[in-house]
């Protein structure tokens, strides 16, 4: 018998040795590609996902005011306010918000630009309770309490934090807890930038 017809021939080996490479290669090749992804996602910074609202006017919404409050919050607050302003996603709940709020609270004793406050999911009493101990640094605050105005402004989770323009639309969204780097690096150069336009 030839080697052709036992399927020892050159072009056979040369066909195995391939399916062999290819069976080794594909499975690297796939790892490699899985890890570039990893690691293109871990250096993102998560307080900068992508929103659908920049550079859009603010959903329409109408909130009560949270309890214990004069001021409830709604779109035309914001819109064509002549200032701009920042809108802080918080509850009772979140412990994140705790670590921004004496920012938030000294913002407001600077006068640095008014704050609006979004009460998202949170029990009226709980709320109430939470300004009343931590202090209250907002102008207005609106009570979200089944999350429906949530929604439409895409959060994630609080606390969030907008900026938004004279104008009414939103400018800047931060994901996660403010602190004092963003602010000073980012948040009151966008104000300065905002206010000149």
């Amino acid at each position: 018998m030839s080697e052709e017809t036992v399927g020892n021939s050159p072009i056979s080996r040369l066909n195995s040795r391939r399916a062999a490479q290819l069976r080794y290669a594909l499975p690297v090749a796939i790892f490699a590609v899985l890890a570039l992804m990893l690691a293109w996602g871990l250096d993102r910074d998560p307080g900068t996902l992508p929103s659908a609202l920049i550079g859009q006017q603010v959903p329409r919404f109408a909130l009560a005011p949270v309890k214990g409050r004069a001021l409830g919050l709604s779109s035309a607050d914001l819109a064509g306010a002549g200032d701009v302003s920042l809108v802080n996603v918080f509850a009772s709940w979140c412990v994140a918000c705790r670590l921004e709020h004496p920012l938030l609270l000294q913002m407001k004793t600077d006068a640095v630009v008014p704050i609006h406050g979004l009460n998202y999911k949170d029990a009226p009493d709980d709320a109430a309770k939470w300004l009343d101990t931590f202090g209250d640094p907002y102008t207005r605050t609106g009570a979200d309490l089944n999350g429906r105005v949530g929604i439409d402004w895409g959060i994630y989770g609080v606390p969030e934090t907008f900026v938004i323009t004279k104008e009414g639309r939103v400018a800047y969204r931060q994901i996660g807890p403010m602190n004092a780097e963003i602010i000073e690096g980012v948040i009151l150069p966008l104000i300065r930038r905002l206010r000149q336009q």
